[in-house]
């Protein structure tokens, strides 16, 4: 083998180690770019094609509808499998179900999330952890996508956590790893990628790692029994393909330092961490799959540490496919990813990286995508998931219905009378329009005013206040974070909206305040989490959970009508044609002990 083509081979391996995102891209040198991939343009196909990186991520900007899908991801493969060296890519998005979920909900089903499913493992086991992931991954495998960066198997022991919440399952370790031990077997029974994440665990923290560096401050016996659990279990029963890592410092796993980009000594993340990857995933765990980063910018990794040198340290740490290293949304995007893998080059011939190590990771990455049989990729087609599509949905609305669960109140003080006029708060104006239209259905009568806590004006609050009957509130907390609405790329634009949701929540207690006082029935519904700090519980009889305020709109027309699965399971309690069953999987007290298990 000649210099070249050994430094040609070397290459190769470490760009099998990269997985790009394409969320936008502009010819050119655009800084700024914010034009979706929806088709593959020249410049891509020839970046995929030469590069030849081991994967792509998609995000809910480059998926508008089955058809464009299938032809989005095919173009894909057959950049990356065209020529004589080709090879298949893993195609992947964050497909959890509930707020993070990445095809659009009017054409795929769409699940009310994981810890809807934790609400119902009480009374009917793991049947919707199974159920959803079974049909996710089928859609996904008809949209031509083979791996899902999911379940979350993170157990929620803070009812605060920005990021995870209702993401998680919930607050027992057992319950957890049973949920996401049915998902990872439906996922991989259906020839799809499962990733369990985030690890060693995000579950404990009160800081988002896509604006900052959390720690877990836990002691080892508590990662044991709590972090860890489900992460051990699920490895040893069903062999997931992937775990991904969390940019999360865990002092009680590995208190060793690197110095940031201003030269301030960190401890090291879990994603730069070789004695929490390499020591705990794979020699105490058994972990045998591909360990892939969290994405790359976020602020966790990318606010500290340099990017090649972040890229670098994941690789050293055991690493096997880092996303999203660096941007590639314009021709300049391009130019700096070859450049990344030509100094990633440079360190493995100048032994700054173990050249053996990179190679054994390349062989894994290669090995996985023989046995899942990506070569031969899947022939997408949106014909069988239109198909599916209507009993796939009638399915999942079997989890909303099961899911909703009594916080306070009897069943009675939940259901509005026939007559009267009903006032509908809500934190957005989606949500409001979406019970609305579930009202108008299944309540035609009915006089229905719904106002979003973001939009309000005093004078026709007052007036509606003034006239309602029964009051409904939609508490929806922690807000949104920035994984559920998109991610770093549009960070501007999406704290606002946080923002947006944090003042509506502030609203509450002086709203149900004055509803109690008006001596009208409240019913206070949790959207999110079944907890709030202001307790809230205390201004209502009557309060529900959901874990869900997923909406879509039926049409592209302005004034379409917008749906969703928990909001018409909510309308149906409200209006005593179905009666709540679910559990709460989260402590309610402020102040939580997570259930350890041996």
């Amino acid at each position: 083998m000649t210099a070249d083509s050994d430094t040609q081979s070397i290459r190769r391996d470490i760009a099998q180690k990269l997985m790009p995102d394409f969320r936008y891209f502009c010819a050119g040198d655009e800084e700024k770019c914010r034009e979706p991939v929806t088709v593959l343009p020249q410049e891509l196909k020839d970046f995929v094609a030469e590069s030849g990186v081991g994967g792509v991520i998609l995000f809910s900007e480059n998926l508008s509808w089955p058809g464009q899908i299938a032809s989005l991801t095919g173009d894909l493969q057959q950049a990356a499998t065209g020529k004589s060296d080709g090879e298949p890519l893993f195609i992947a998005v964050d497909q959890e179900g509930g707020r993070v979920f990445r095809t659009p909900r009017v054409f795929t089903t769409d699940f009310a999330g994981n810890m809807a499913i934790g609400a119902t493992i009480g009374k009917h086991g793991t049947r919707f952890a199974r159920e959803s992931a079974e049909i996710m991954a089928q859609e996904l495998k008809l949209l031509g996508i083979n791996t899902n960066f999911a379940p979350n198997v993170d157990v929620n022991a803070n009812l605060a956590n920005p990021v995870i919440n209702v993401r998680s399952f919930g607050q027992d370790p057992k319950v957890v790893a049973q949920a996401g031990e049915a998902q990872v077997k439906a996922m991989q029974s259906q020839g799809i990628l499962a990733t369990l994440k985030h690890f060693p665990g995000h579950g404990d923290t009160h800081t988002d790692s896509h604006l900052a560096l959390p720690v877990v401050d836990h002691s080892r016996e508590m990662i044991e029994a709590v972090d860890l659990y489900p992460f051990k279990t699920i490895i040893r029963e069903a062999s997931p393909a992937m775990v991904m890592t969390a940019h999360i410092q865990y002092p009680q796993l590995d208190d060793s330092k690197l110095n940031d980009k201003s030269g301030q000594p960190q401890i090291k993340p879990a994603t730069l961490s070789k004695k929490i990857l390499s020591g705990i995933l794979r020699d105490e765990l058994g972990f045998k799959g591909l360990i892939v980063s969290d994405a790359m910018n976020m602020a966790g990794i990318a606010k500290f540490f340099d990017q090649t040198d972040a890229v670098a340290a994941s690789f050293s740490a055991g690493t096997d496919i880092v996303v999203m290293p660096l941007p590639v949304h314009s021709d300049s995007g391009i130019r700096a990813f070859n450049e990344l893998l030509d100094a990633l080059t440079q360190k493995v011939l100048q032994g700054e990286l173990d050249r053996e190590l990179i190679a054994e990771s390349a062989a894994r990455i290669r090995k996985t995508k023989a046995d899942f049989g990506l070569a031969a990729h899947f022939t997408p087609s949106p014909e069988k998931l239109a198909a599916s599509l209507a009993d796939n949905k009638r399915r999942a609305q079997l989890l909303a219905d099961a899911a909703i669960a009594v916080v306070k109140g009897k069943t009675a003080d939940f259901i509005i009378p026939e007559t009267g006029n009903v006032l509908v708060l809500m934190p957005e104006e989606t949500v409001c329009r979406a019970v609305s239209y579930h009202m108008s259905l299944y309540r035609p009568q009915q006089q229905v005013t719904c106002m979003s806590l973001q939009q309000l004006n005093r004078p026709s609050l007052d007036s509606a206040m003034a006239q309602a009957d029964t009051v409904v509130v939609g508490s929806m907390t922690p807000a949104p974070s920035l994984v559920e609405l998109g991610g770093m790329e549009d960070m501007d634009v999406n704290t606002k909206q946080i923002m947006g949701f944090d003042e509506a929540q502030a609203l509450l207690p002086s709203l149900l305040e004055q509803v109690k006082a008006t001596g009208k029935r409240s019913i206070l519904v949790y959207l999110r989490m079944p907890y709030d700090a202001m307790q809230l519980n205390s201004f209502s009889d009557a309060v529900l959970a959901t874990y869900n305020a997923n909406v879509y709109a039926l049409s592209d027309e302005p004034d379409a009508p917008y749906t969703g699965g928990t909001m018409d399971s909510l309308v149906r309690v409200l209006t005593g044609m179905l009666k709540p069953q679910g559990g709460i999987p989260v402590s309610l007290d402020e102040v939580t002990t997570p259930v350890a298990h041996d």
